[in-house]
C-alpha cells in the first residue's frame, strides 16, 4: 500500500520525466536549443497550468473560463489583451435559491453578477459587461440596468471599465470621494469599491484640489485647467454633497488655509 506522501513523490517524479520528454520533443521538432525548449515549457505551464491543476476540483455550478488579465492597461485592444483562466460560480446551490426566494429572479441575477465579477478579480482577472452577458445569456442593456441598481445600493462590482477607469462614467470616482467625505478611511473604501488604496488616494487628492480652487473663487473651467482634470470630472466633484463629516470638513479647511497664497481668478487666471 502506498501512502499519500509516497504517492505525491511518485507523481512529482512522473512530472519531471514528462518535462524531459516534452522538452526533448520540442528540441527535435522545432530544432531549438534546450534553453528555448525550457522557455516553451514554462509558457505552457503558465497558460495551461491552472486548468490542469484545478480541472478535477470544479464544484457543481462552476466553470472555467478566460477573462482579461487585470494587469492589462486600459488602452489595450481586447483582441490583443492577455487572458487569464479563472473559476466562476454560476450556481451556488442553496445560497442562490435563498436569494431567489426572497427577491426573485432579478435579485438572483444581480447577486450572481456581483459574485462572478468579484471571483474573477480575486483570481487576477477582470470581466466586461459583454463577458458577463455572454455568461448569463442575456442582453448587455439588462446588465447596465443591474449595474446602476447595485451601484445605487452602494456596491461597485470590479468590472474592467471600473477598475481601469475606462469609459465615460464617473460614478465610481464620485462614490469613492463621497465615502471619504462620509468619514471612511482609504483601506475601507478600497475594499468596498475594488480599487487599490493608491487609486482611492489619487481620487481624493484630485477632489481636494477642486474643492480648494473652488473655495478660492475659481470657475469650473479654470479649475479644470489649473488642476489638470477634465471639465466633466470637475463638475462631478463639485456637485457632491457640501456637508462632509466634521473631521473631513476640518481637513478641507486646513488645506484651504495652507493654500491661502493662491492667486484669485482675477489675478492672472481666466
Amino acid at each position: 500500500m502506498i501512502n499519500n506522501t509516497s504517492r505525491q513523490r511518485w507523481q512529482r517524479a512522473e512530472a519531471r520525466h514528462l518535462d524531459v520528454q516534452f522538452m526533448t520533443t520540442i528540441e527535435k521538432g522545432m530544432n531549438c536549443s534546450p534553453f528555448e525548449a525550457e522557455a516553451v515549457r514554462d509558457a505552457v505551464y503558465e497558460v495551461y497550468g491552472p486548468l490542469m491543476e484545478t480541472s478535477e476540483t470544479l464544484k457543481p455550478g462552476q466553470l472555467r473560463g478566460s477573462v482579461i488579465d487585470a494587469s492589462v492597461p486600459p488602452q489595450t485592444a481586447l483582441a490583443r489583451a492577455q487572458q487569464r483562466l479563472v473559476t466562476l460560480t454560476l450556481d451556488a446551490g442553496s445560497e442562490d435559491r435563498e436569494v431567489r426566494r426572497k427577491g426573485g429572479v432579478i435579485a438572483l441575477r444581480r447577486h450572481r453578477f456581483l459574485r462572478v465579477c468579484e471571483e474573477a478579480f480575486a483570481q487576477g482577472g477582470l470581466l466586461t459587461l459583454e463577458g458577463v452577458a455572454d455568461l448569463f445569456n442575456c442582453a448587455v442593456r439588462t446588465l447596465v440596468s443591474d449595474l446602476a441598481a447595485v451601484r445605487a445600493a452602494g456596491t461597485t462590482p470590479p468590472l474592467r471599465s471600473t477598475v481601469k477607469d475606462m469609459g465615460r462614467a464617473l460614478t465610481h470616482r464620485t462614490q469613492i470621494v463621497t465615502r471619504w467625505l462620509a468619514g471612511e478611511e482609504y483601506s475601507e473604501i478600497a475594499l468596498a469599491t475594488h480599487h487599490s488604496v493608491a487609486s482611492v488616494a489619487n481620487y481624493v487628492e484630485k477632489y481636494k484640489r477642486c474643492a480648494t480652487l473652488s473655495g478660492a473663487g475659481f470657475p469650473e473651467e479654470s479649475i479644470a485647467l489649473v488642476a489638470r482634470l477634465s471639465p466633466a470630472l470637475v463638475r462631478a466633484f463639485l456637485g457632491l454633497p457640501a456637508q462632509p463629516v466634521a473631521h473631513r470638513q476640518e481637513e478641507l479647511e486646513a488645506l484651504s488655509a495652507q493654500k491661502g497664497a493662491l492667486p484669485g481668478p482675477a489675478e492672472g487666471h481666466p
